[in-house]
């Protein structure tokens, strides 16, 4: 039976090629070309799109201190934090608030908080100040449901709402912890921490299946990334993808997005049962529709499936010429797996986010090449638009989080602070 402790060796090497590999990104990164998002033949490049990305590179440096104690990756963190990120806190065309500034600004409040930086009390208010911020804008771009309840609405617009925002609630969640309010007309005060639940509210409604007949496509734990509203009355109007192969298929990413997004939400209120539904639902559907080694293809549904004979049954393949697995989902989905299976005490997902932790930490995915940039291979981004599938690819994201899991592990087996993002 693994544990945290019986991974050790494995983390440590994790932070062991991820220092060389944030000192080659810093050394060679031209930040005007905008924010680093995958790599192509080893080195990070950009892809326009939206920046949703540049909390990562700094966050990992930050995460990279944390684990290692380093003072130069702390100061390229802080440096880059402080220099960059600021517009990033009043985007106000982005559901990405939680992404980027809880990489950055969060994570350096959490370690000031934790004593691991020194105290200073205007660092800290700046921090303070930038998280609030933040929260309050994402919190802003709101459209409502029929129903009387809410979502924070994507980039594609306010008839969108997407899967992945899940995880962008912590910043409404710290914003509120920090005391904040959005004003809006007539002055009224709106809690940040009522919509960060309205939008999981409807996140769980609408972007999770629960084999209740909702379509012909309703299998338990099935998810949409973006379900669509009509803006007049605000009604539900159906499933669609964007980054998936169809509407009545699993992105998953998105998936992963919701198992991790939900099992955080869970920790920080203790006890949920619609977000435990959510929570259970979607990771029984990871955990049944994966290869034998719990790393996932990129949509459940993609056409190239049919021609790999019982994938399920066997480890997944990279480099197999039919379709790409993504590690980037795999290392969000372990982190999901670990916090649903720590919080409700259920050793099968405990277990399983572990065993897939020593998969992810270990060739062919874990990338030992001094040369290249990235520290997860085989990623995907955007398949159906044609974006960086080759294998042996790395994304920000996918090796942000594996970090962020690397670290999560690294303190319960050294006895650390339990690592949440709330306050």
């Amino acid at each position: 039976m693994l544990t945290p402790a019986s991974l050790l060796p494995k983390l440590r090497r994790v932070f062991e090629l991820s220092a060389a590999k944030i000192r080659s990104i810093e050394k060679t990164w031209d930040p005007g070309q905008g924010s680093p998002v995958c790599t192509v033949d080893g080195r990070y490049a950009s892809r326009g799109w939206t920046e949703w990305t540049q909390g990562f590179q700094y966050g990992s440096a930050i995460l990279q201190f944390d684990a290692t104690g380093e003072r130069e990756f702390l100061e390229i963190g802080r440096q880059g934090t402080v220099e960059r990120m600021t517009p990033h806190v009043t985007h106000t065309g982005v559901h990405d608030h939680g992404f980027n500034n809880l990489s950055t600004y969060g994570n350096l409040l959490r370690l000031m908080n934790e004593g691991r930086i020194e105290e200073n009390a205007w660092e800290r208010r700046f921090y303070e100040l930038a998280l609030k911020c933040s929260g309050a804008v994402q919190a802003a771009r709101w459209s409502r449901t029929a129903e009387g309840g809410g979502y924070i609405y994507s980039f594609n617009g306010p008839h969108s709402l997407f899967v992945d925002t899940i995880r962008s609630c912590r910043a409404l969640v710290v914003g509120h912890q920090l005391g904040h309010v959005l004003m809006g007309e007539n002055d009224a005060r709106i809690s940040l921490l009522d919509r960060a639940i309205a939008h999981a509210a409807s996140t769980a409604k609408y972007s999770v299946y629960y084999g209740e007949g909702r379509d012909a496509y309703d299998v338990r734990g099935r998810v949409a990334h973006e379900s669509i509203f009509d803006t007049n009355n605000g009604q539900y109007r159906c499933p669609n993808s964007q980054q998936g192969y169809s509407p009545f298929s699993t992105w998953t990413r998105g998936l992963a997005w919701a198992m991790c997004g939900f099992a955080e939400l869970l920790e920080f209120f203790g006890s949920n049962d619609w977000m435990e539904r959510a929570a259970r639902a979607t990771c029984d559907f990871y955990l049944e529709n994966t290869a034998s080694d719990a790393i996932p293809y990129w949509d459940t549904g993609a056409p190239g499936l049919a021609r790999m004979s019982d994938w399920r049954s066997r480890p997944a393949d990279p480099f197999n010429p039919h379709e790409p697995v993504d590690s980037s989902a795999a290392v969000i989905a372990a982190q999901g797996l670990l916090r649903l299976g720590c919080h409700l005490h259920i050793d099968r997902y405990w277990q399983a986010g572990l065993e897939l932790c020593g998969a992810l930490f270990d060739q062919p995915y874990l990338s030992a090449d001094p040369a290249h940039q990235g520290l997860i291979l085989h990623s995907v981004y955007h398949r159906p638009n044609g974006w960086s599938w080759r294998p042996g690819e790395s994304s920000m994201w996918g090796d942000y989080h594996a970090r962020e899991l690397a670290l999560y592990l690294l303190r319960l087996a050294e006895d650390g602070p339990y690592l949440k993002f709330s306050l």
